[in-house]
């Protein structure tokens, strides 16, 4: 890089769309990007070490070689309750259910090991643990609630949604500051609604769409497809305790 660098080291960017846009000759080294988009991008020339990646990964081709594949066989291969997560029946769909229930409350007990404070801590500035419980109400109440059982109104004011929803249908206070007992009282209850659903649906089901949506919130009012919108809260769940145990080993570890 010649003399004529701009240098805007430490700056950060939120909220900005960069569509299209063209990075030449540009030092990213130590940077953080969250929540970013990143589909379609090409990237030529470059190095990369000591690269950490978290996200959904699809088409990812490095090298000629699509990594995707690769990286779901390692996962499942890692832990197999995995594959699991990828259900194509109802029987499926109970076994998954069955496995993050018993997982997530091994979870829940490594976090009451800790200290009550640590629980509202953020590692990495990702959600603590708290957070992360607040979240999954949420998405079962988007999901399996909305739109599955077609409740225009199902959210508490412990929803936490994602990070880029800004207008809230719900008296939400983002600084609320809930004891695990608390988020965990709400949490069954959603929880116990997931099995009951899980419990009744039906392979016909499952290929069938859910009613129109209706109230405000996310998703967007439209109609969805039932093995979609129940394959989301599976996700949501597989992933975000991942997340949770990862964040619960560096604050142990304190």
């Amino acid at each position: 890089m010649g003399d004529d660098l701009q240098d805007l080291t430490g700056t950060t960017y939120e909220r900005t769309r960069l569509r299209d846009a063209r990075f030449t000759w540009v030092d990213l080294s130590g940077s953080w990007i969250r929540e970013a988009d990143l589909t379609g991008v090409r990237m030529r020339g470059v190095e990369m070490a000591d690269v950490e990646i978290d996200g959904e990964l699809q088409n990812v081709v490095i090298n000629g070689v699509d990594v995707a594949p690769l990286i779901e066989a390692e996962l499942e291969r890692r832990d197999p309750d995995y594959a699991k997560m990828k259900p194509k029946d109802a029987d499926g769909f109970r076994e998954a259910w069955e496995v993050l229930e018993r997982r997530w409350g091994e979870t829940v007990d490594h976090a009451r090991s800790l200290d009550p404070a640590l629980l509202h801590e953020r590692v990495d500035d990702e959600w603590s643990f708290i957070e992360t419980l607040r979240h999954l109400c949420y998405a079962t109440d988007a999901w399996v609630n909305r739109v599955y059982l077609g409740d225009p109104d199902p959210w508490s004011p412990l929803d936490l949604p994602f990070t880029s929803l800004r207008s809230f249908p719900w008296s939400h206070e983002k600084d609320v500051r809930p004891t695990l007992d608390e988020v965990l009282e709400l949490r069954a209850d959603r929880q116990a609604t997931v099995r009951r659903v899980l419990a009744e649906v039906t392979d016909a089901e499952l290929a069938e769409h859910t009613e129109p949506v209706e109230g405000e919130g996310w998703p967007p009012a439209d109609r969805y497809p039932v093995a979609e919108a129940l394959s989301i809260v599976v996700n949501e769940e597989w992933h975000h305790r991942r997340y949770a145990e990862r964040d619960l080993a560096v604050l142990g570890s304190r």
